[in-house]
């Protein structure tokens, strides 16, 4: 199918025989983005003792990010400079103009003819992204 955004570009999205999307257009002006990696964060905040209470990695997560009037919740940000990007793995790409589309997105959003697909990351391919889905039930 095709995706014409504000600008006028035009992006192109067909299925591919593994269950993906291939998105291909001009990506000349594009964001990207990479997941966080909280690994190391979280091993120190445990192994200082959990200074601001017992949390699961999920609670961790949130809370290392958490501020209120530019206050974060974890006041040494020990742990915040911990968190690094994983760069060998592409969560989110926004080219100008859009569409946006990142983890976690539903690719119906684009089109009803990916109903159920929900993006799990990207892969770079000549033309643009191949869009990774997550949902085994669209593969088989």
């Amino acid at each position: 199918m095709k995706y014409t955004n504000r600008y006028g570009d035009i992006f192109t999205f067909t299925k591919d025989s593994d269950g993906n999307v291939l998105w291909e257009g001009e990506f000349q002006h594009c964001r990207f983005g990479w997941p966080n990696v909280y690994d190391d964060a979280y091993a120190a905040y445990i192994e200082d003792g959990s200074p601001y209470g017992v949390m699961e990695m999920e609670e961790f997560k949130k809370k290392i990010h958490e501020y209120d009037d530019s206050k974060y919740f974890m006041e040494d940000l020990k742990y915040v400079k911990l968190v690094y990007s994983n760069r060998n793995k592409i969560n989110m790409v926004d080219p100008s103009g859009g569409p946006y589309i990142s983890a976690g997105f539903s690719l119906e959003h684009i089109d009803e003819e990916f109903e159920g697909m929900i993006v799990e990351g990207f892969e770079v391919i000549p033309t643009g992204y191949k869009i990774l889905i997550n949902d085994k039930k669209t593969r088989d």
